[in-house]
């Protein structure tokens, strides 16, 4: 018993020492270029800016943004209400990894009340960053 105690006592203590250690890489991960680009598509999202919408991503994606827009028969102004409609809110950067011109932030957020964990791909085109792809589960 007196094991299980002292097992319980230093997971509590190990937590209670990570916690600040952890809010601090999270805080750092939001000063990263590839967040803050992702952060630049999802204010795009949330006013509507079809145009700020494109520029967020990568030149591959926003041509395919076009296409999809006048398949659907939808206006861009119509477009962008859809993917508000369908972007999680209260997204929190989890994780980035980056690998030359290639990084993958990964992050959880809410879609109809429910956690969602998603992973956003971004590249490096011309200096900046960009958004490629994102995909989002309510799987972990």
């Amino acid at each position: 018993m007196r094991i299980l105690a002292r097992t319980t006592l230093a997971l509590l203590v190990l937590a209670l020492v990570g916690a600040p250690a952890f809010a601090g890489a999270a805080k750092d991960l939001e000063k990263t270029p590839q967040a803050k680009a992702y952060r630049t598509l999802l204010k795009a999202v949330d006013d509507g800016d079809y145009e700020a919408y494109k520029k967020a991503m990568v030149a591959e994606a926003a041509k395919s943004i076009d296409e999809q827009t006048k398949e659907m028969g939808m206006t861009p102004k119509k477009g962008m209400e859809f993917l508000k409609a369908m972007a999680p809110t209260d997204v929190k950067l989890t994780d980035l990894k980056v690998d030359g011109k290639k990084a993958t932030l990964s992050a959880t957020g809410k879609q109809g009340g429910e956690t969602n964990w998603g992973t956003i791909e971004l590249a490096e085109e011309n200096g900046a960053w960009k958004v490629g792809h994102q995909s989002w589960t309510n799987k972990k």
